[in-house]
């Protein structure tokens, strides 16, 4: 990962990613944490992963994003390397009250990650300006 998360986040991430790849499985107890730390979102970003929501974006010219299709059936623009996601619940949530780590859209991210389980869509240098674009036109 980029970008820091709080040690225990991170700690946590890095222990899912080694159980899955050793079981194909995440244990109950790491369901257990992950759904302590990250509360009511960790349930609905291991659906988001389950159902391969997730998009891993890259260019030629090196730049990654990752595409999210929330349970509303709208995309989502997530930047892993500064925790960011073009979601309206990261701007209120996250940004503006801290009431969480993460939206559920950027632990899918982060989850998909872990599991080996997004999917991979290459795009030329001007595709992807143009979804980084998007997302700055929506904002306006």
């Amino acid at each position: 990962m980029d970008a820091t998360l709080p040690a225990v986040a991170e700690e946590l991430l890095n222990e899912i990613s080694s159980a899955f790849k050793e079981t194909s499985q995440i244990p109950d107890e790491l369901l257990l944490a992950l759904k302590f730390v990250f509360g009511s979102s960790a349930v609905q970003a291991l659906d988001l992963v389950d159902q391969r929501s997730v998009t891993r974006v890259l260019s030629p010219s090196g730049r990654v994003v990752y595409q999210v299709v929330g349970s509303s059936g709208k995309l989502y623009t997530c930047f892993n390397s500064c925790h960011y996601c073009s979601c309206p619940a990261f701007a209120f949530s996250v940004l503006r009250k801290s009431d969480t780590l993460l939206c559920k859209h950027l632990l899918a991210v982060y989850l998909s990650q872990a599991m080996g389980m997004s999917q991979e869509l290459n795009v030329s240098d001007k595709q992807m300006t143009s979804i980084l674009l998007m997302d700055e036109d929506r904002e306006r």
